[in-house]
């Protein structure tokens, strides 16, 4: 049985995580997405910003095969998913790890709601209880571990579905403002450990946020390893600029910006200044 360690270095391919190829969809007659491209590279991190229902959250949907665009392709983990089968999507989701708006728990304790993806794919029980521990302690609900859903108060309940995403390092991760409701303390360790994912383990993720702090955070820290196995963030200055994360705005249905954060803070595009003005 492959066990944790190597289900994560197993799993590093040289296709793009995530391509959307000339993405549209309507809804009701609203144009939601208008031909929408772009490619997430394996190990890269997309942050996407925009307005509140700029389209940030369809385009996680329809990345994970939860909406069809009326017309374009979108290639997730080298799988074209606009056609496939649900139950190919369903087995294809195993290997990913989603934070949704709505949390939407199981209805089973925290623990087995943690470790459910990782039992679905047939990893050890005795490190799957370690990694579960783990996740539970980098969102602060070491505690928690035996509780219901209807014993978890709003913001344990997010922090549980933002476990239950990172468990076991899925290789593709998108997160869904995964700090909405939390606190600034466990915000900061949630980001760190979404770094720490991105540059340690190679993971390729879309991280959706209005907060422009987290934006910055995000954009300016790498997480490296030290010669005695200790982790440390270091923060981008004139030796080196972080090159794996880039940032993309929504608006009108439109991508209108997908690059740098240096581009992104300094732009001069009416729509940009006025988002972060």
């Amino acid at each position: 049985m492959e066990n944790l360690s190597d289900f994560v270095m197993n799993n590093h391919t040289s296709h793009p995580a995530i391509e959307f190829r000339d993405v549209s969809l309507t809804f009701d007659g609203d144009v939601l997405l208008d031909h929408i491209s772009f490619t997430i590279p394996r190990g890269e991190m997309r942050i996407l910003i925009g307005p509140s229902k700029s389209g940030k959250t369809t385009v996680m949907k329809l990345a994970i095969g939860l909406l069809k665009p009326d017309s374009g392709q979108i290639i997730l983990d080298g799988h074209e998913i606009t056609a496939l089968p649900e139950e190919e999507l369903f087995a294809l989701r195993q290997s990913v790890g989603v934070v949704l708006q709505a949390d939407a728990l199981f209805t089973m304790n925290v623990a087995d709601n943690v470790s459910y993806r990782l039992l679905q794919q047939g990893l050890d029980e005795a490190e799957i209880e370690v990694e579960v521990r783990r996740v539970l302690g980098v969102v602060g609900l070491d505690e928690a571990y035996d509780l219901m859903p209807e014993e978890l108060s709003g913001g344990m309940s997010r922090r549980v579905a933002v476990a239950r995403a990172i468990a076991g390092s899925p290789k593709i991760i998108f997160y869904d403002s995964p700090c909405s409701g939390l606190d600034p303390i466990t915000s900061r360790r949630l980001i760190n450990e979404v770094i720490r994912l991105r540059d340690i383990v190679g993971v390729s993720s879309l991280y959706i946020t209005q907060n422009l702090d987290e934006t910055r955070y995000i954009c300016s820290r790498l997480c490296e390893e030290k010669p005695d196995g200790s982790l440390a963030l270091r923060r981008e200055d004139n030796e080196f600029c972080l090159i794996n994360t880039r940032i993309m705005m929504l608006a009108d249905g439109k991508l209108i910006f997908h690059g740098v954060d240096e581009s992104f803070w300094k732009s001069d595009n009416d729509r940009i200044r006025g988002f972060i003005t």
